[in-house]
């Protein structure tokens, strides 16, 4: 019998716990080294001094298991439990990254580079490819029942398929871009070997719009948060009551917090609005996506949001409500005693803070450099509720809702000739000023221009010169600008100092002009230097000639698309659309799978491929001779010292090339056509001959030639001279390029070093762009200034309507102007007369000259002496709301009930046909007592067009029967006022007379429109015979 003996164990697998202690079990029992396991001996005969083993716990401890404890015996003959699998088909790299990204950002059309491509995959490729016309196919991958469904599209048609995502569909679309694998070395990572590593860079929304080519150039991308009183997150004190929670809901007067931004242009505002009030402010702001924290998701807010049909997203906030200095990482440098001074309320900050989250998140970590928080405040600009921005056309036609289309008021009065300018043009309207020294500083810069043509003309063609150097800057602060951004805002720089110089040279002799144009020129500062940086700097000539290489590239990817969706691409080059720089793990795999396998009595794809070299992957895209023959340096030699010297190095590696092809002509004795030095992206530096008789190759240089490739004209060797030489001259422009885009970063250090400067600058030139339009504008249509002032009242001599006006003179027609005192000794003007005559316009007309004086414009009138209005409310025409459930009437009447509560002594107020949706005796009732209440209660100015003729005596008779018998003392009158249809007897015949006149028109001249309109002559005549029955009707019962 062979000797026991125990083996300790040494290598622990797993620790098992018990009630008292904590012992190791190992991976195997001792062991003994019998014949057999029936002759293994008894455990107890073993040495007691083995049959322990004692596990020590530091020095104080120790545990003691006895051997019998442990299970003795030979390993069990079963077979070991098999390893866990993962679930489901296993993906290459490339697809499971996808996959993880559709997972993670589970909100989010996903769109991955792969090459020249952006890719869709999965289920989204079915669901979102037949949305953008792509068509759906599947990507074989390893292991079965595994392909997955992809669809793609070129690189450089982003902009295309995201407006498409983004704008129209209001996707959220998450792009994940190639970067260098840092784990390609790394053999147990599972992207090891794999040139490219894929990772989102940044959300896109509609409200996060940085650069993208579809933006708007002439308006604001906002995103705006809404932050409602109260909510659980900022305001955790006692609990509210049902009671409490119903009136709650039902007070408009609850605050709100609103804070949006622009972040194409790093603009950002905050403001404390109402729940009441939160409509109108929707539509001034117009936002393209609304931010709203998970904690108000079930507010009343939200619910208002949802009756206006704003795009909304929820999101919960990674910054602490009420953490006002997280905001300052985020804000340009210098902004912290801003928020220091500005005195927000705690909704502000919790908006503020949220929306700046949200973006944050969206970013992906891109740094961020907005403006300081600029608080509005309402007392100081007139407010234009949503019912009467969309009645007044201001930025949307009624129509088609198209912002700045013909028809608007922005559309009419647009002599902008810069983008921002258009963008703050359109900020001006929607939100008048209500300070008179504000407004006069406007129209004293209008009158500078008005009275200096040359310098008018000069401005605006200099302005013509300046790019949009906001959303210019705001690029660079978020690290994505380029050499032409650069290029661009130097060209910006350099055309404001000319705008400045000429301005300086043509003052105005009026102190107050002078003092507007000294104030506004003292705001811009000199940045020369940071221009001729630039210009020093980047080479423009090889800027356009990368374009136009980037074109040609562009071109053929786009073929390369249309032969592959045609199918008339060969089988070998269809399926990845990657360039020379990637490389499709899956189509490798493919090709493994297949080469592994050779048909009986063919030659295998391998050898076929070693037989006969077919074209290099990217042969399309990059041309072999374009590495060779252009290189387009965006950077001057000079810009640094450091590229100077890398350019001398690579002209000297240059210059060594030529020696070399110097040398083997001379020895191949062939043209110098047929032989060249190239580099391609499969086979490297190789030595190209076209001949179909090859020189010498045994003797000098050509003796080390080895063959890697042949056709039938054509042969393609590597030399090891030119390797080497290849790979320094490569070398040498990596080094060029590196430092190029050093250059660059620093230069984009400078612009952000000196970004507050550059953001006011370019407001200035904003103010002086609209300004000169207002001077434009004023000369072309005879508008003159208007004078401002506290009072009350509304003196408009031969006012006009400026749309309708226009339209009119490209019709060859011409526009009846008209009068109007509204507000001096009258405060109400009730406006009767037939259709189609012109009340609704002559209503409309006085808002908006109004808007447009208070704005700083010219207005189309012969005189205009207003005074500063705070609310300009509307009830001109209705329509049934079927999402809200509600009718005409309906409508009508919350629309009237807002004016109501809302109106002040300070506002206008233009009313047309108000109790038309019901019966006659209703409708006039309710008509009347509208009327009192703004006449009594309001004391505003307004403007009543109405077909209830006996309103004007009603009206009339208030004077002397005032609620408590006060009189009407003080109080103002009612005026009447009308328009006309001229008939001419003798032809039967009849016309409008748009010209107002004092007194009541009984007539509305119904059946005379209708009968224009087109209705059936049997349907007319039908009318005339009832209209005089009822006539005859009325008079017999008067009688």
């Amino acid at each position: 019998m062979k000797r026991l003996k125990l083996s300790t164990p040494s290598r622990p697998y797993h620790s098992l716990a018990l009630p008292h202690r904590r012992i190791r079990a190992y991976d195997r029992p001792p062991t003994c080294i019998c014949a057999s396991a029936s002759r293994l001996p008894n455990a107890r005969a073993i040495s007691p001094k083995l049959a322990t083993y004692i596990q020590s716990r530091g020095a104080k401890r120790k545990t003691k298991v006895s051997l019998l404890a442990i299970p003795q015996g030979a390993l069990s003959v079963e077979p070991l439990p098999e390893l866990p699998r993962p679930q489901g088909p296993q993906y290459p790299y490339v697809i499971a990254q996808a996959r993880a990204n559709i997972s993670k950002f589970s909100e989010c059309v996903v769109l991955t580079r792969v090459g020249g491509f952006y890719e869709l995959y999965f289920e989204q490729a079915e669901e979102v490819g037949p949305l953008l016309g792509l068509k759906v196919g599947r990507k074989r991958t390893r292991g079965k029942d595994a392909d997955v469904p992809m669809a793609g599209f070129p690189f450089f048609q982003l902009d295309r398929f995201l407006k498409v995502l983004v704008q129209d569909l209001t996707r959220h679309v998450a792009i994940a871009e190639e970067y260098p694998n840092p784990n390609k070395e790394d053999k147990e990572h599972p992207s090891f070997g794999l040139m490219w590593d894929r990772r989102v860079t940044r959300i896109i929304t509609p409200g996060t719009l940085i650069d993208e080519k579809f933006m708007d150039p002439y308006e604001n991308n906002y995103l705006l948060c809404v932050w409602p009183a109260g909510s659980a997150a900022i305001d955790k004190e006692g609990i509210e009551t049902e009671d409490e929670k119903i009136a709650s809901e039902l007070d408009t007067r609850v605050p709100v917090g609103l804070a949006w931004l622009d972040l194409s242009t790093g603009d950002f505002f905050t403001q404390i609005s109402s729940r009441g009030a939160l409509s109108t402010e929707l539509a001034r702001i117009g936002p393209r996506e609304v931010v709203v924290d998970e904690a108000c998701r079930n507010t009343t807010e939200v619910q208002l949001l949802e009756q206006e049909k704003r795009l909304m997203t929820f999101h919960t906030s990674s910054i602490t409500p009420q953490d006002i200095d997280a905001w300052e990482g985020l804000l340009e440098p210098g902004s912290k005693p801003l928020l220091n001074h500005q005195g927000f309320e705690k909704e502000e900050i919790a908006a503020g803070s949220t929306l700046l989250s949200y973006v944050k998140d969206k970013l992906q970590g891109l740094s961020m450099k907005l403006q300081p928080p600029i608080r509005r405040s309402k007392e100081n600009n007139m407010l234009i509720d949503s019912v009467t921005m969309r009645a007044l056309e201001i930025k949307t036609t009624m129509k088609d809702g198209i912002v700045g289309g013909i028809g608007t008021l922005l559309k009419t009065v647009r002599r902008t000739v810069t983008r921002s300018g258009t963008r703050r043009l359109g900020m001006w309207l929607t939100s008048p000023e209500t300070s008179v020294k504000t407004i006069n500083d406007r129209l004293n810069l209008v009158e500078h221009f008005i009275q200096s043509p040359q310098l008018l003309a000069d401005i605006q063609h200099k302005l013509k010169l300046t790019h949009d150097s906001q959303r210019l800057v705001q690029k660079m602060s978020l690290g994505r600008g380029d050499a032409d951004d650069l290029v661009a805002l130097a060209r910006t720089i350099l055309a404001t100092q000319d705008i400045v110089k000429r301005m300086n040279a043509s003052l105005p002799t009026k102190d107050e002009s002078l003092a507007v144009v000294n104030h506004l020129l003292e705001r811009i500062s000199a940045l020369t230097e940071l221009a001729d940086k630039i210009i020093k700097s980047i080479d423009e000539n090889g800027l356009m000639l990368q374009h136009t290489i980037e074109d040609m590239k562009a071109a053929e990817i786009t073929e390369l698309a249309r032969a592959v969706d045609e199918g008339t691409m060969p089988p070998d080059l269809i399926a990845s659309g990657e360039t020379e720089d990637s490389v499709d793990p899956d189509k490798e795999a493919v090709v493994e799978e297949e080469e592994e396998k050779p048909k009986r009595g063919r030659k295998s794809k391998a050898k076929k491929a070693a037989a006969t070299p077919t074209k290099p992957r990217g042969h399309r895209i990059l041309k072999e001779a374009d590495r060779e023959k252009v290189e387009p340096w965006i950077m001057h030699r000079a810009a640094s010292p450091t590229l100077e010297q890398l350019h001398k190095a690579l002209d000297d590696v240059m210059f060594e090339k030529q020696i070399l092809e110097s040398r083997l002509l001379d020895e191949s004795q062939v043209s110098e056509h047929l032989i060249a030095l190239k580099w391609t992206p499969s086979l490297g530096h190789i030595l190209h001959l076209k001949a179909r008789t090859l020189p010498d190759m045994t003797n000098g240089i050509l003796s080390t030639a080895i063959p890697v490739g042949s056709s039938k004209s054509t042969h393609s060797y590597h030399l090891p001279e030119w390797t080497k030489l290849g790979s320094r001259i490569e070398m040498a422009r990596l080094a060029i390029r590196a430092e190029e885009q050093r250059v660059l970063y620093n230069i984009r250090k400078q612009v952000i070093l000196n970004i507050h400067a550059l953001r006011r600058n370019a407001a200035v030139l904003d103010e002086i762009d609209i300004a000169s339009s207002f001077a434009v504008l004023a000369k072309e249509g005879g508008w003159v200034r208007p004078i401002l002032n506290m009072g009350t009242a509304h003196k408009v001599i031969g006012g006009r309507h400026a749309t309708v006006q226009k339209s009119l003179g490209d019709q060859g027609r011409s526009f009846i102007a008209n009068d109007c005192f509204v507000g001096d000794k009258e405060s109400i003007w009730i406006i009767t007369g037939p259709n189609m005559a012109g009340k609704s316009t002559f209503l409309r007309q006085n808002a908006l000259i109004s808007i447009l004086a208070q704005t700083g414009s010219y207005v189309p009138a012969d005189h205009a002496e207003i005074g500063i209005i705070d609310q300009i409310f509307s009830r001109v025409g209705s329509a049934d709301d079927l999402y809200r459930q509600q009718s005409t009437f309906m409508v009508e009447m919350m629309e009237t009930a807002h004016i109501l509560r809302n109106a002040t002594e300070r506002s206008f107020v233009i009313m047309d046909e108000v109790g038309r949706g019901t019966t006659v005796e209703d409708g006039y009732a309710i008509a009347g007592g509208v009327l009192r209440y703004l006449w009594e209660v309001c004391g505003c100015r307004v403007l009543f067009a109405t077909h209830f003729h006996g309103l004007v005596g009603l009206a009339q008779g208030w004077e002397g029967d005032v609620e408590g018998g006060g009189g009407s003392e003080g109080r103002k009158k009612v005026g009447a006022y009308c328009t006309d249809v001229m008939e001419d007897k003798v032809s039967g015949g009849w016309s409008y007379v748009h010209k107002l006149r004092r007194g009541v028109n009984l007539k509305s001249h119904a059946i005379k429109v209708a009968r224009i309109a087109g209705l059936p002559a049997i349907a007319v005549k039908t009318a005339e015979e009832i209209l005089v029955k009822e006539k005859a009707k009325r008079e017999g019962q008067l009688d």
